[in-house]
């Protein structure tokens, strides 16, 4: 598990950006229960490892927002 800085991607950040609205309606679409609120919890251990990994990490966004609070 890692614990400390997370090494900025430029990749997955432009992959997160232009994964499009339609992709998403689609997926909402067929998937029952995508997008939804606590279906994270269908797969335990990957929630508890995103939960984990969320608290125990900080990227550069969120030192720039600490600088600047």
């Amino acid at each position: 598990m890692k614990i400390g800085f997370r090494k900025p991607s430029l990749k997955a950040s432009i992959s997160a950006r232009t994964t499009g609205r339609l992709k998403r309606s689609v997926k909402r679409a067929l998937i029952p229960g995508y997008g939804k609120r606590g279906m994270g919890l269908l797969h335990p251990k990957k929630a508890l490892y995103n939960r984990v990994y969320s608290r125990t990490t900080f990227g550069l966004l969120d030192l720039i927002k600490a600088l600047f609070k």
